[in-house]
């Protein structure tokens, strides 16, 4: 299979919040084909149906039967577990795969304190409705690991690309965050992981991409082809509220509005993340290439106006792909949007 690399953007979204479970903010889509033959779309959400005061966010699912017309489905898939440090607060951005001896593996980037590094976890399903999430955690690094995405190879194996930040020695929550790396680690059972040795891509060589990566789709062939998302920077000058998330503060009492509030905040501070392409031989030296999916900017009036990001992919079954991406309009209102790739 061969990535295309014209997109064309379909109107409208696909999930947007609709209910107490994801009316504050929707993120972070995963797409997989569901048991009936039909689409079911992982996402992370959070608003007012929170499980418990303090939670951020958890991972939720919509069902379709075309693609483009999702219906969501009750409860939450995964949530976080408040007696678990490393995933207490948060779990976002789902990569979901299927077992060779049947049911399905969902990574995720699980969150805990803001002065704790970010770690994929795992959990396990045999319908993609209830999961049960795997004791340890899948990978880790000192400043923390994030956006997973999950590519099986021929032999079996598979490969989790992941970004890894860097902070100074102060490290998460109160140091500065020096740059972020995309990485990978190979797998042979998928719950243990060798990491491969350099970085996959660096943020900063262009500026597009100076405020870090945030996640990577990787098509394995004899031409790998790599779909990722980056931000840029804010303009010169301007002052950037703190995340949340990096905030030990926002975490007493904060509860799930002001995080919410908070996040989007800083996301519309002067921020623009974009949609990006790269090649490679072998999947481990990458080349940049293009952009491939941006919106009109602030002030715009397209559904990613100042926001496209932490996208998945899956063949349409001719020779199109389809493209589901987080997307925030510029009054901040994040939902999924969706893209055609190809003729057909």
């Amino acid at each position: 299979m061969t990535l295309p690399s014209r997109w064309r953007k379909e109107a409208g979204w696909r999930v947007a919040g609709s209910r107490d479970l994801d009316r504050w903010k929707v993120q972070a889509p995963c797409i997989t084909r569901a048991g009936d033959g039909g689409w079911r779309l992982f996402y992370t959400a959070v608003g007012p149906g929170k499980p418990f005061a303090d939670c951020q966010g958890y991972v939720l699912s919509a069902a379709s039967d075309d693609g483009l017309h999702f219906v969501p489905e009750p409860g939450i898939r995964v949530a976080p577990q408040p007696g678990l440090p490393q995933m207490a607060l948060r779990v976002l951005a789902p990569s979901v795969a299927a077992l060779q001896g049947g049911g399905w593996r969902m990574y995720f980037e699980a969150r805990g304190s803001a002065l704790m590094p970010t770690a994929i976890c795992s959990a396990v399903s045999d319908d993609q409705i209830d999961w049960t999430v795997e004791p340890g955690v899948r990978l880790s690094a000192p400043g923390g690991m994030s956006g997973p995405r999950f590519v099986p190879l021929q032999d079996g194996t598979g490969r989790l690309y992941a970004v890894q930040s860097h902070y100074d020695d102060r490290g998460p929550g109160l140091g500065v965050r020096i740059s972020q790396t995309l990485i990978s680690a190979l797998t042979g059972d998928g719950l243990g992981f060798v990491m491969d040795p350099g970085a996959r891509l660096s943020e900063g060589v262009f500026p597009l991409e100076n405020a870090g990566i945030t996640a990577a789709v990787v098509v394995p062939g004899a031409h790998w082809r790599m779909v990722y998302s980056a931000w840029q920077d804010v303009p010169p000058g301007t002052v950037v509220p703190l995340h949340p998330s990096s905030d030990p503060g926002a975490e007493a009492g904060g509860g799930s509005a002001n995080f919410a509030a908070a996040s989007i905040a800083a996301d519309m501070a002067g921020y623009r993340s974009r949609i990006l392409t790269a090649r490679s031989r072998d999947g481990l030296v990458w080349e940049r290439e293009a952009v491939i999916i941006e919106g009109d900017g602030h002030g715009g009036a397209e559904v990613d106006a100042v926001h496209a990001e932490d996208m998945s992919l899956i063949p349409l079954g001719d020779s199109r792909w389809r493209m589901y991406y987080a997307a925030c309009d510029a009054q901040g209102v994040w939902r999924v949007a969706s893209a055609i790739g190809g003729d057909g």
